[in-house]
This record gives structure tokens, sequence and C-alpha cells, in this order.
């Protein structure tokens, strides 16, 4: 679970920001909150009452022939030769949306911790949920400059204004082209913290839009993939992989709102013991040439304690430092799996490398050959049965995990070992593509 541990990290160091789309509403409120077409029909069904005009936006029988903003900007329209405003009314029916349900966790974290929301939502249900040490932002909305616990940028307007709301396709366009105080600071925000998905589908055309300048601030300053999106359903291997490449996104799939924050909160103390610790640690280590101990190493958690540590102090893992950093550790780590009683290190030495993998792409980077020498290491001792000398569990974690590690790490990956190794468990592994 050293993805929640990392989201937990940067909560306790106040760099968390969750983006929430409308199955966060939708969670919150016994699925009561509407999705963005059934809005638009309710507005069709509940101003307008013209059967036809609505059959003709939505087929009650095939596809839609317009996207969604076209369609509201057509019902715009229709509303304007009423003498009535599509903002104003979908900010009406937003507005009646409460809180209901059951979920304890989710309630418990945004009582208690200290983060920021970016949302595509109108409604308030984040600033309810929060409660108290909670800031609303907005577009049309002057920004606090005060201090507060939690922050909610409300990235397509909200309730309070509904006329800078984005409903339609002018809206869209207009939002997509605008360079405002508000874009700058949302884009900063998600720039500095480790973002979390959640509400939306992988496929939402406003999520890919608002990320594709994140990944290009990844990839230019070599930095981990502190992005993870969590999916209710199961995501396919192929999407995941897809959205890796292109958007540096890594998917936590099958976990439900309440799910999420349960394993959240279940990380959080240990998280937030080591945090001051691990900060101190590992400037200590990167900028006055210390080095990690053995004894440290010995423990699985210290890998992820690193690793959230560096991102903490914004270090790049092209640095001369950082690299040196990971080829002390990693070759400590190998190290202690040649003393007596060590076979828990042949299986920590996989999860580190399978965690380090699911990261960032490392061909090309000054950590490429490294990594290579430890995971052809690593394969090498283990074995799928119980074989003298090697490392079952070891095979377990690379079994498992495999699917995890980017698409070009494993490519790298498989290249490594189908040229250097000749044990069938590892070539057997590496061939699933």
């Amino acid at each position: 679970m050293s993805e929640y541990f990392e989201i937990a990290y940067a909560a306790a160091a106040k760099r968390l920001c969750i983006f929430t789309g409308t199955g966060f509403s939708k969670a919150l409120t016994a699925n009561a909150a509407p999705g963005w077409q059934e809005l638009l029909e309710t507005i069709c069904d509940q101003q307008i009452g013209n059967k036809d005009f609505k059959e003709a936006l939505f087929p009650s029988a095939g596809v839609n022939s317009l996207q969604l903003d076209e369609a509201a900007q057509v019902i715009a329209i229709e509303l304007t030769k009423i003498g009535k405003n599509i903002h104003e009314e979908i900010a009406a029916l937003i507005s009646s949306v409460a809180l209901s349900g059951n979920y304890p966790e989710t309630q418990k974290f945004f009582g208690e911790r200290s983060f920021r929301v970016a949302t595509t939502n109108y409604d308030k249900l984040a600033e309810t949920l929060a409660g108290e040490g909670c800031q609303s932002l907005s577009p049309g909305r002057p920004i606090p400059r005060s201090t507060s616990r939690v922050k909610v940028y409300h990235v397509h307007g909200s309730t309070e204004v509904p006329g800078r709301m984005v409903v339609t396709a002018d809206d869209y366009f207009r939002f997509m082209h605008s360079e405002s105080y508000f874009s700058r600071k949302l884009s900063t925000v998600l720039h500095e913290n480790t973002v979390v998905i959640i509400g939306y589908s992988l496929g939402d055309t406003n999520l890919k839009s608002i990320l594709s300048d994140y990944r290009g601030f990844v990839i230019n300053h070599v930095v981990s993939n502190s992005i993870f999106f969590v999916s209710r359903k199961p995501v396919d291997q192929r999407i995941s992989d897809y959205y890796s490449n292109c958007y540096g996104i890594r998917v936590i799939s099958s976990t439900d709102v309440e799910e999420f924050f349960k394993n959240l909160n279940a990380n959080f103390a240990a998280a937030e013991k080591c945090l001051e610790g691990s900060v101190s640690n590992i400037k200590k280590v990167l900028y006055e040439k210390h080095t990690f101990t053995e004894i440290y190493l010995q423990v699985e958690s210290s890998f992820y304690e690193i690793v959230s540590a560096i991102g903490a102090v914004g270090a790049s893992l092209e640095e001369d430092m950082v690299v040196r950093t990971f080829q002390d550790v990693i070759s400590k780590k190998m190290a202690l799996t040649g003393q007596s009683g060590a076979w828990p290190q042949y299986v920590q030495l996989a999860s580190w490398l399978t965690y380090l993998g699911s990261l960032i792409d490392v061909r090309k980077t000054a950590v490429e050959a490294t990594f290579l020498k430890a995971v052809r290491f690593s394969m090498d001792h283990m074995s799928k049965s119980m074989k003298l000398g090697y490392s079952w569990h070891a095979y377990k974690v690379w079994d498992a995990r495999w699917s995890s590690i980017t698409a070009d790490n494993r490519a790298l990956i498989a290249k490594s070992i189908l040229e250097n190794s000749v044990e069938a468990d590892a070539i057997e592994v590496v061939s699933r593509g």
C-alpha cells in the first residue's frame, strides 16, 4: 500500500490536492447529485417542456448529435426566448443538493486534515464537509490572502456566482483561452502538490485538458508522477498504461470514495510520524553528503519515506545528489540480501524496485543503469516454486506488481532480462508485455 503512504505523507506535509468530479458529489449525496447530462435534461423538462426539443438533443435511442457543452448552448438560446438564464437555472438546481448518506472516513479526513480541493463541480458540498477553516474560491470572487486549513478551488465556477459558471460551448471557449489570476493560481496548486483525482471518468475531456499542462511540467522537471486517479471500477491495463504514458497518472482501481479515505486515514499517523525526521534526514543526505545506515534500510518503509521526502524538498531525479542517493540505497539493499537470515530483504528489494518502476520512466536518466542492475539481481534470485536459494516471496511481488510498472519500464526491463538472464521464471514474468 505504498501509494497510500505517499499520499498520506503529502497530506501530512500539507502538499495534497484532491481533484473532485461529479462522482465525488454523488458519493456524498447517496447518488442524488445530478450528472452533467442529467442536469441538462432536467432543465429541459422543468423549464422548456418540449419533448421533441429534448429528444433532438438527447435521443432515447442512439447517440447524442451534440457534445454536452453544445447542447447546453442550444438550451441557453431556447431559455432566453422565455426570459430565463441557463446559469441561474442550473445554480438553483445544484443549490438544492445536500449531503446525505454514511461516509465516516471521508468526513474524518475533511474535518481534520489540511489540504486543497480543485473541482469542476458547481456545488459547495466539499466546503460543507470540511466545515470551519475552509475557504471557497471561484472565478468572479476575490481570492482570500489569509491562510486556511482547506481551500476549495472551483475550476468551472460555483453557485455563488452563477454568471461565471462554465456551462455552454461559449463558456468553455472563453475558459480554455483565458489566462486569469485564478487559472494561474490553480496551475500553481496542481504543480506544487501531490494530486488525487476522484469522481471522474478517465475519458473526461475537461480533465484531460487541465492535466496536459501538468504532464508537461512533470516531463520537463524530471520529477516523479505525483498524480493518482482513483477509479471505482476496474481499469484495463492497456488504458492504465495509456494514461500513465500521456498524463503521468497512476491508477488506483476498484476503489470507491469511502474506501480510499479509509486507507488514507489508516496511513496518516505513520506518515505524520516520519515526516519531520525524514525531511531532515534527506536534506542531510542530499546536501551534506551523509548516507543512510544499513539498519534504517533494513526496514521496508524506509524507501517509501525516502521517495516521499525527495518530493517534499523539491529535488529532481536528474540531480547528481539524488542519483547518488538511489545508487547507495539500492546497492546497500542488495548487500543486505547476502546476510544470514536475510530472506525478507529479497522481498523488500523487489517491492522497492517495482515501486520505483511505477513512479518514473528510468530510460535515459542517470539512475537507469543502477535500476536495471538491481532488477536483474532481484529477478535472478527469485523462483515461482520452493527452490533452495531462491526467494518465492520475491517472485510473488514481481508477479503481482509487474502490471503496475510503467509500460516503458516494463519494455526496458524485458529487454535487459531477455538479453542477460537464463532464469525461466524471470523470463516468464517479463514476457507478459
